[in-house]
């Protein structure tokens, strides 16, 4: 039930009303008055219970509840909320004299060129350039360059950044000159917010039954933040009829999870998986968005300036979409006009080639490719 609530003036009114009301005589309540200084301190007093009851109101209801409060109100359940994610990609380095061996040890800092995010080179053994022996990637005598995986060291959103913007090294690499990401990260998030906890402790709910799809969705998505999934039940992943089994296919946000947050999710599954079934647990085909525009600007906008605020929000759109999410042809101009107001025209607007939508089954997931905005 809501606390129907009132502001000091309405207090000290409504007391006023009732006491002239049920005065025998005529009372004097005229501002400066003894009754009417009275009055106002008992409406001060008034005033602060009602903060009092407000706030009591917040802390025992989750639904009103919020940050540190709502945490302790989850927590006699043991439902937590999902930290905040440091976003992760690749970084190139390379040199401009190819002649000596280089080595960047794990733990390397590279960061944005203002300074404000920073990223560590972590191991990786999925690039041939990683030595598990030296515990650094190297780049070969005669080799120009190499590919390492860095996470952000500050967990949160603003550690996403667009392709080119890790472009600084943090300190002097021997035989190294220059570092840059070919490719934006954007799986980057801060703490689950509120309305997001609430709404992930009501699936939470739902699901303790067990053994139901709700049950396996919510398992997965209390993984991470980012995380899209698929359920296809009575089939193998190549498509055979298969009673009693499911697949499940899942993407940490990424398009290309590891194998640690594939065998999580695995994990995950396996704890309410209805009992006598099988399953397993596949990451996502990536099918590439190839955007190609031509972009007429406005006078008074920079032109490149645009143009690169488009690429960004057209990136960050198409790496959005979630496992089975078909990518709408007629979207891609919206989303370019909707990046600047200095956007007068998308013209020559295609789609892999094409101008009809770019369809993804609930084994694939899209992601962006080339974008071609001149």
């Amino acid at each position: 039930m809501s606390i129907q609530t009132q502001t000091f003036t309405q207090i000290v009114q409504n007391a006023v009303t009732a006491i002239q009301g049920g005065a025998a005589q005529l009372v004097d309540l005229t501002v400066g008055s003894i009754l009417r200084a009275f009055v106002e301190a008992t409406a001060a007093i008034v005033l602060w219970l009602q903060g009092i009851a407000l706030q009591i109101a917040a802390l025992t209801r989750f639904a009103s509840s919020s940050g540190a409060d709502a945490d302790s109100w989850a927590a006699d359940y043991g439902f937590t909320r999902l930290p905040a994610q440091a976003a992760t990609g690749a970084v190139t380095f390379a040199r401009f004299t190819p002649t000596m061996q280089a080595m960047i040890p794990v733990g390397t800092l590279v960061q944005t060129a203002d300074g404000s995010q920073q990223y560590q080179v972590v191991a990786d053994t999925t690039p041939p350039s990683y030595s598990p022996a030296l515990q650094a990637y190297v780049i070969a005598a005669g080799a120009a360059s190499c590919t390492a995986s860095v996470v952000a060291v500050n967990a949160a959103a603003a550690s996403n950044a667009s392709a080119g913007m890790v472009n600084t090294l943090s300190g002097a690499i021997p035989y190294v000159d220059t570092v840059t990401n070919a490719l934006g990260y954007t799986n980057g998030a801060d703490a689950e917010s509120d309305a997001a906890f609430r709404t992930r402790f009501v699936a939470w709910v739902a699901s303790l039954s067990k053994a139901t799809r709700g049950a396996i969705g919510n398992a997965l998505l209390s993984l991470q933040q980012g995380v899209s999934y698929s359920i296809t039940e009575n089939y193998l992943y190549n498509g055979t009829p298969s009673q009693g089994h499911f697949y499940v296919v899942v993407d940490d946000g990424t398009g290309t999870p590891g194998s640690t947050f594939l065998s999580s999710a695995s994990n995950a599954v396996d704890a309410v998986r209805p009992v006598g079934s099988t399953f397993d647990v596949h990451a996502p085909v990536v099918v590439s968005a190839n955007v190609a525009m031509v972009l007429s600007t406005a006078s008074g906008y920079d032109h490149t300036a645009t143009v690169a605020l488009v690429v960004a929000a057209l990136t960050a759109y198409i790496n959005s979409l979630t496992i089975g999410t078909t990518l709408a042809y007629s979207r891609l101009a919206q989303v370019a006009h909707d990046a600047s107001p200095g956007v007068l025209s998308a013209t020559g607007v295609t789609l892999n080639s094409g101008t009809a939508d770019l369809t993804a089954t609930s084994q694939q997931v899209i992601k962006v490719g080339t974008l071609n905005i001149t």
